[in-house]
């Protein structure tokens, strides 16, 4: 693979945008090397600037779960382009895409658009605030919920990667409200509670997660927080901005039976465009304002191209019925495969899956959580990462996230992938 254009491009960046790119883990600072910049993308493809192909397993962080420019959706998003790009007031698509996804996700029943996963989150948690009256959360290290000031203490993914989880810029006001606990480690959680007995206002929790690599809750981990919970007063939190309409159309309430008080979203609701959303029941929805006193606006909220994207990508998912069995098998493959691979090379690692999300972790027997994501090889991944992408193969650049598996992938992409493990 040759990279002149890109490393062109990246240079010219550098002077205009800090670090070169708008989202730090594009930079290619954990695994060394000069950032591909893309120009084109169809269906499990991506297309460099320097005319170099690759099979995507990143799938722009998990939206592009149809594969990239879906024929459907761009036919879609002609149709709104023609008619106006953005209002600044309300359209009949925000509410058909609200009733189409209350309708279909368990337990919510009203769902407030915004534009960011970041923002999802943000919002979700001043709603627990001002629902319960209590100032704390609690998260789990290694789970990243976008950059707010909130969620910046020992966060995951690209603040793992570039070695500052307690980002400069974050209060200790702010901090002290953020309490911090292991994932998958519920005695901790229920000494946070005693220790902070009628403080807290929420858990909020990658159900799977997808920021430390592929971390999975293990022994009924979620049902029983949900009782911690239940017991204390606190709202229960799912950030799904990964795993809805990903893991199952409910995602991960609907994949582990478990209620959560408010769930947000992102990604896939945008079928590639810039959207999030959080979501709840009657009585916690109501508190925000216009109707409600809990403050949250933004311009772009519900942005027409988006939610015409977003309502073609579900409606595609849902009149799908093998839709998802069919994401877990390609998935499954992949895993089984992988592992042949580098077991017959005597290389130690770890893979998680579930659903369509994976991760390899080098040199490890165990990954349940941060501590141990941390102990895997991630000098090992960044020769593994290079070796990929040198034989076609887009994989996330850090050892500290997940792959997304497109529909789009079939035996053509999976072949040309185990080629080049084999190549390792």
């Amino acid at each position: 693979m040759k990279y002149q254009r890109s490393s062109a491009l990246f240079d010219e960046a550098y002077q205009y945008i800090p670090g070169g790119v708008n989202s730090p883990v594009r930079a290619f600072k954990s695994v060394g090397g000069v950032p591909v910049f893309m120009k084109s993308a169809k269906g499990a493809y991506l297309t460099d600037a320097d005319d170099n192909v690759y099979v995507d397993y990143i799938n722009s962080w998990g939206p592009a779960i149809l594969g990239h420019t879906h024929p459907e959706v761009l036919e879609e998003l002609k149709i709104q382009a023609e008619k106006g790009f953005s209002f600044g007031a309300p359209t009949e698509l925000e509410t058909e895409i609200a009733k189409f996804i209350t309708e279909n996700v368990p337990n919510i029943d009203q769902i407030r658009m915004v534009s960011s996963g970041t923002e999802a989150c943000m919002s979700a948690v001043r709603l627990a605030r001002g629902f319960t009256g209590r100032d704390k959360i609690v998260k789990f290290e290694g789970c990243y919920h976008g950059h707010s000031d909130s969620f910046l203490i020992k966060a995951g993914s690209g603040a793992i990667t570039f070695g500052n989880p307690n980002s400069p810029g974050v209060t200790a006001g702010t901090a002290k409200d953020t309490l911090l606990a292991r994932y998958n480690d519920i005695g901790q959680v229920a000494e946070l509670f005693k220790d902070n007995d009628n403080e807290i206002a929420a858990i909020i929790i990658e159900p799977v997660a997808g920021n430390m690599g592929c971390v999975l809750p293990e022994n009924d981990f979620l049902q029983k927080l949900r009782i911690l919970c239940d017991e204390n007063g606190a709202l229960l939190i799912f950030d799904e901005v990964m795993t809805g309409f990903r893991l199952a159309f409910g995602g991960a309430q609907e994949l582990f039976n478990v209620k959560a008080d408010l769930v947000t979203y992102g990604k896939v609701i945008g079928g590639g465009l810039p959207v999030g959303a959080f979501a709840g029941r009657n009585e916690i929805m109501d508190c925000l304002a216009p109707k409600g006193a809990v403050y949250q606006a933004g311009t772009l909220s519900g942005n027409p191209l988006a939610m015409r994207a977003g309502l073609k990508t579900l409606q595609i998912i849902k009149n799908d019925s093998g839709f998802f069995d069919r994401l877990a098998e390609t998935t499954e493959v992949l895993d089984i495969e992988f592992g042949k691979i580098l077991n017959e090379k005597g290389i130690h690692h770890k893979i998680n899956r579930t659903g369509s999300m994976m991760s390899v972790f080098f040199d490890t027997d165990k990954v349940s959580d941060f501590d141990e994501a941390q102990k895997a090889s991630h000098s090992t991944f960044n020769k593994f990462f290079h070796h990929m992408l040198e034989n076609g193969i887009y994989l996330p650049p850090s050892g500290y996230e997940t792959y997304f598996i497109s529909d789009a992938i079939g035996d053509t992409e999976i072949n040309l992938t185990l080629d080049a493990v084999r190549k390792f």
